[in-house]
Formats: C-alpha cells, structure tokens, sequence
C-alpha cells in the first residue's frame, strides 16, 4: 500500500504545526504533552511497548516525508519532538510540575544538543537521523524527571 505525500505529510508535521514560521520545534512538542498524560494511564511496559511503537513509526513517516520534501531534516517535521517528549515523560506521574519542566527540559537538550543527542544529529541520516537525536533529549530529560521526582516527591505531585 502507498501512502499519499499529503498523509505522510499531515502525520509528519502534526496536522501542520511543524509548519508554523517560528519555533515549530516547540510548538510541535505540545502534543507531546497530551501523550504524556495518555501514557502516564498505562502501566509502565505497556507504556514502553507504545513509545518503541511511536518511534519505530516515526522514524519511518520522519524518512518519507524527508524524501517527499526533498530536504534534509526539514524544520516543519515535528513528529520526531513527540516521539522525544514521549521518552522525556515515561514511567513519570501525571503532574503540572513535571510537565512544565520536561517540556522545558527537553527543550533545552533538543535545541543545545548536547553529547549524545548532538553526535546522534550529526552522524546518522534519514528518519533515524531526524528522529533520534530527540529520543536521547527525551532519555536525558527523562533521567533529571526521575532524580527530581526522587528527592522531592514530597513537593512534585
């Protein structure tokens, strides 16, 4: 079965969000926060079998809509920042608090990237060259979620 350019399109930049003029990086990690509270409801493996989904997903519709844009890594694609922020918040409660600071959290590595998103950015190429580099943003932010979480669960709720 072929998928139409404009589905593929449609998926890759979040019904157009990625296609916002400024920041659509950001504005494409909104959603991110919609998942995190749907898969904050399962448990954790089942969780973790639909986030290795969601990337498996991505990395693919991420390598099609590159070749149908012609571009490498074009900016407007932002499935790649959902799959990031669904890594940034698993295995985490829901929570106000940790919403805003893994969304800023991630954020800042997805844009700084530093060792290894930044290396993963740099060497590997298609869907897996747009799509990875975010999911280690959102193992790095998820990890700083954990230890907060850890030595304030008092006050993170």
């Amino acid at each position: 079965m072929k998928l139409s350019r404009t589905f593929i399109a449609n998926i890759a930049t979040c019904g157009g969000i990625g296609k916002i003029p400024f920041a659509p990086g950001t504005f494409g990690s909104i959603p991110g926060l919609l998942l995190y509270y749907l898969l904050s409801r399962l448990h954790p493996l089942a969780a973790a079998c639909c986030i290795i989904g969601f990337i498996l997903m991505a990395v693919w519709i991420a390598g099609k809509a590159e070749q149908a844009f012609k571009v490498k890594d074009p900016g407007c694609i932002v499935i790649d920042e959902i799959a990031g922020m669904a890594v940034t918040f698993f295995a985490l409660p829901p929570s106000l608090y940790l919403g805003v600071a893994g969304f800023a959290l991630f954020r800042i590595f997805d844009v700084l990237k530093p060792f290894p998103v930044g290396y993963l950015d740099r060497n590997l190429k298609g869907g897996a060259g747009i799509v990875m580099d975010d999911v280690a943003a959102g193992v790095i932010s998820n990890l700083i979620l954990h230890v907060l979480l850890y030595f304030m669960h008092g006050f993170i709720s």
